[in-house]
């Protein structure tokens, strides 16, 4: 059970833990990551992501996020983060988000080679789809295209891969 505070109808942050959480950073054979435009948030794109389940390890939390969001997992796992990175969600997203029982998340992140094609993307495969649309882009270019709150941990994800060797 979560300790929360309320007060005057506002959960106060300080007190509720970060959700685990892997993120993915999806690399094609150009070089480029797959970003999806969320279905709940149009014109707001983001790399696959999302908790770990309790006794799942990193790898399999992986291979399973992927093949929720994008339809497919056929990657070779690259490298994975020695360090994890937070972040807090704006105060009007926390009671919408995982019931008001975290401040945010502690993502590991995860780079991949893809090792299908685009014709293997499905972004309709699982009965709750996260994304509408979706593209592959320069590392670098994510940081323009993720939600304000999301940025600082973009440009460590983009420090981290960086020399990623697909």
């Amino acid at each position: 059970m979560h300790l929360r505070l309320i007060k005057m109808n506002t959960i106060d942050k300080t007190y509720l833990p970060y959700r685990p959480c892997v993120g993915i950073a999806l690399f094609n054979k150009d070089g480029h990551v797959f970003v999806g435009e969320r279905i709940d948030t149009p014109g707001a794109w983001q790399m696959p992501q999302g908790g770990i389940d309790e006794s799942e390890d990193i790898e399999v939390a992986t291979l399973r996020e992927l093949k929720e969001e994008i339809g497919t997992n056929n990657i070779e796992i690259l490298k994975i983060a020695d360090e994890k990175i937070c972040y807090d969600l704006p105060h009007e997203l926390l009671e919408k988000l995982w019931n008001g029982q975290y401040r945010g998340q502690e993502q590991t992140w995860v780079a991949a080679r893809y090792l299908g094609t685009d014709e293997d993307i499905a972004l309709d495969a699982d009965a709750r789809p996260e994304f509408s649309n979706w593209q592959w882009v320069p590392l670098e270019k994510t940081i323009d295209l993720i939600v304000p709150f999301k940025q600082d941990t973009y440009r460590k994800v983009i420090d981290i891969f960086k020399g990623v060797v697909i």
